[in-house]
C-alpha cells in the first residue's frame, strides 16, 4: 500500500517543534532517533549535532504521520531556509513499485540521494521533481508497527 506524510526539516528545533506537536494531536512519537544513533560507517558527526533529531516519527492517524528532522547542512549538502524545509514522503509497498515511482519523480528533477539501501530502510532516496517540488521515496522490507521505517 502506497501511504503519503509530511516530512518537516528544521534548523536545530525538530525536538521543541515535534514537542508541540505531540500536545496538538494528543498522541505519542513512534520514533525518535538522533544523530549519535547512526551507525559509524555512516562517518562523523559534526561537533553539536550528536543530539539533534536525526529522524522522528508522530502518527497522527492509523494512515497518517508526520516525520520531521534537524536538517545537518555538513551532512546533506543542504542550507535550509523557509520554502525546502518540507518534502512529501512517498511509503511504498515493493522494491518495484519504489522504482518505478522514484525514476517517473526524476524525469526532468534532480535527484539528491539515489535510491539505496540505507541503515534505516531497505530503499530510501531523495528527488526534486522537475517542478522543484521535494520528494522522499522509502521502502522497508518490515511492514509491521514495530519497524522504525520513514514513510
Amino acid at each position: 500500500m502506497t501511504t503519503v506524510n509530511v516530512y518537516l526539516s528544521f534548523n536545530g528545533n525538530c525536538e521543541e517543534a515535534f514537542n508541540f506537536y505531540k500536545t496538538v494531536f494528543g498522541k505519542e512519537f513512534n520514533y525518535i532517533g538522533r544523530y549519535k544513533d547512526a551507525p559509524e560507517s555512516e562517518g562523523p558527526i559534526p561537533a553539536g549535532y550528536q543530539d539533534k533529531v536525526m529522524h522522528v516519527g508522530l502518527p497522527i492517524s492509523k494512515e497518517t504521520l508526520l516525520l520531521g528532522c534537524d536538517v545537518c547542512e555538513e551532512l546533506s549538502g543542504q542550507k535550509l531556509v523557509q520554502g525546502n524545509n518540507f518534502s512529501i514522503c512517498i511509503g511504498v509497498g515493493s522494491e518495484a513499485e519504489g522504482h518505478r515511482i522514484f525514476d517517473a519523480l526524476s524525469v526532468g528533477g534532480q535527484v539528491v540521494m539515489p535510491l539505496e539501501n540505507t541503515f534505516w530502510a531497505t530503499l530510501f532516496g531523495m528527488v526534486v521533481d522537475k517542478f522543484g517540488i521535494s520528494w522522499m521515496l522509502d521502502y522497508s522490507e518490515c511492514q509491521t508497527p514495530e519497524c522504525e521505517g520513514g514513510c
